[in-house]
């Protein structure tokens, strides 16, 4: 499946995007803003690549349509929250060279369209750490409802132990938001 809009292309991810993954999963930015460690080595992107991207779905490569060169990923995985087989958990991350264009809105706007009437989804959530402000930005954008604060709930790659911020969102939560400008 490939999904458009205004300026990105979103489609499956494959084994030759490994340089351009690689190129923003090194930035010690990114990473752990999504609670994983910067990339070490391309062979280690690699094998991230085919464990959690490559054959998937539900995940996607954001690519700019006027380059073709892919910024991030996002995607859908079962949420290890919730029991509801129709719930899922959206992921994403992004270069932080395309920070503050509003790309992952745009991304995460046509990702959520897509669950919503091509997978049949129920409901949608999203995890973010209490200082990630910018994820938080983009989920209020997308219509999410913030649900509350499940403390000392995760510890990441570096021992560090941190609360997860949690929003949902639901079809009609999303139809109701569509017409916000990104």
């Amino acid at each position: 499946m490939i999904l458009k809009t205004e300026r990105l292309i979103l489609r499956p991810i494959m084994i030759s995007d490994a340089n351009d993954i690689f190129e923003y999963s090194k930035d010690p930015d990114v990473g752990p803003n999504a609670g994983w460690k910067p990339h070490e080595n391309i062979k280690e992107t690699i094998n991230i690549m085919e464990d959690i991207f490559v054959g998937q779905d539900e995940i996607f490569g954001i690519v700019l349509k006027n380059t073709g060169k892919m910024i991030g990923s996002i995607g859908f995985m079962k949420d290890p929250k919730r029991l509801n087989t129709k719930a899922r958990m959206l992921g994403y991350s992004l270069s932080k060279k395309y920070w503050r264009h509003g790309f992952m809105t745009e991304a995460a706007k046509e990702i959520l369209k897509f669950g919503f009437e091509n997978l049949n989804i129920e409901i949608i959530s999203a995890y973010c750490y209490p200082h990630n402000t910018r994820s938080k930005k983009v989920l209020n954008k997308c219509g999410f409802e913030y649900e509350g604060k499940l403390r000392k709930c995760e510890i990441l790659y570096n021992g560090e132990t941190f609360d997860n911020e949690c929003y949902s969102i639901l079809e009609s939560g999303f139809k109701n938001n569509k017409k916000t400008v990104i």
